[in-house]
């Protein structure tokens, strides 16, 4: 009779089998091209690892073949999400290098689209994560606000996704006609769209079931593994680099940084729903006294900075967003090195899953807002 081998699972410490199992990379849950190698015992987690570099593109690399105007385009690629936060803070680290004098137009211009695109970056995060743990409702409502942000854009700069609009120096385009009207009905509607989707969610039982108390990080850890954005402030951390080294036109605005106080996947939830409305107010303040003047400073149409090295970090929808160029004098950068916020945070997984339940996991890579793009790079 033939002899089958048959593979036995290793035993936990627990004195269960053991299981490993795949979590993507194509699973819709997962936010993009992540694989999650999962050990389980039953349906808790015991480990896990994650595995990433489906989605490298080596643009850091390309960046150092590049001008630094070619390249600029290349970053809105980073987290498409956010496109804008990743033009900012390019040509913001180029023109430190270079000491210009940005004018205070296009710092005014530069806020109000930042601040519009993370407003953009939270409703989708919100959508797709109310849709992972079944609230398609949501999901809709969203995207309806979202989509009044894009045609923003997209009368803007004709692009609504992968948006391209400052230069370095300033910005290239002039605001449109209505462009401040647009946007004061936009802001001035939005904090009652956000008031329904807390009456969908926030009092939910079925949603505080799937989120309190699940995937809690500690302060202490939070800032140990180097989180910051939204999944640092919803572990307690008051820390926003628009309040902490301002850039743009950020000091000339009021605005409050919500802090959670359990540290877990409901109070990140809660911190993103109170940011679009500081976004909103911060928005609301800028559009009513964006200054005259030109939009771009006086500089040489040759990019190139002196011999030297800097960082420069910006806060984008997803945390801490850096940029670090070394300079040989020349119109490439020698090095050019990106510091992802989604990339940083996802080493956190493995403290928050542990010990929950394979659903958890979802309503946990959820809660971190990824996107492979930025992460893979």
């Amino acid at each position: 009779m033939h002899q089958v081998e048959i593979a036995t699972t290793r035993q936990s410490l627990l004195d269960a089998p053991e299981m490993t199992l795949n979590m993507g990379p194509q699973h819709p849950s997962t936010h993009g091209v992540l694989r999650v190698v999962l050990k389980l015992d039953g349906e808790t987690v015991i480990d896990l690892d994650c595995d990433i570099g489906y989605l490298h593109r080596g643009m850091e690399k390309i960046a150092e073949n590049r001008m630094y105007t070619m390249i600029a385009p290349y970053w809105d690629r980073l987290d498409y999400i956010a496109a804008v936060s990743n033009g900012l803070v390019w040509v913001e680290t180029v023109e430190q290098m270079m000491g210009l004098d940005v004018p205070r137009r296009a710092h005014y211009i530069r806020t109000i689209l930042t601040e519009l695109n993370r407003i953009a970056s939270h409703l989708l995060w919100l959508g797709t994560h109310a849709i992972d743990l079944g609230a398609v409702t949501v999901f809709l409502y969203c995207f309806r606000e979202r989509e009044e942000i894009l045609k923003i854009f997209e009368n803007y700069c004709g692009a609504r996704l992968t948006t391209h609009m400052f230069r370095i120096g300033g910005t290239q385009y002039e605001i449109y006609d209505g462009f401040q009207d647009q946007v004061r009905v936009f802001v001035k509607d939005f904090p009652k769209k956000v008031d329904e989707y807390e009456t969908l969610l926030t009092e939910n039982r079925i949603w505080i079931g799937r989120t309190r108390g699940v995937g809690v990080i500690s302060a202490k850890d939070a800032i140990d593994m180097g989180l910051t954005g939204p999944s640092l402030r919803g572990s307690g951390v008051e820390w926003d680099i628009r309040k902490a080294k301002p850039y743009a036109a950020y000091s000339d605005f009021e605005f409050d940084i919500p802090v959670g106080e359990h540290s877990d996947t409901y109070d990140r939830y809660m911190v993103r729903l109170e940011e679009m409305r500081q976004s909103a107010r911060i928005v609301s303040q800028a559009v009513e006294k964006i200054p005259d003047g030109p939009l771009m400073a006086k500089m040489s149409k040759i990019i190139k900075p002196p011999i030297g090295d800097i960082y420069h970090s910006i806060e984008s929808p997803k945390g801490e967003l850096g940029y670090y160029i070394v300079s040989d004098g020349s119109t490439q950068a020698y090095r050019a090195r990106v510091r992802p916020p989604s990339f940083v945070n996802l080493q956190s997984l493995k403290r928050m899953v542990a010990g929950h339940m394979v659903a958890d996991v979802v309503a946990i890579i959820g809660t971190l807002d990824i996107v492979l793009g930025e992460i893979d790079r």
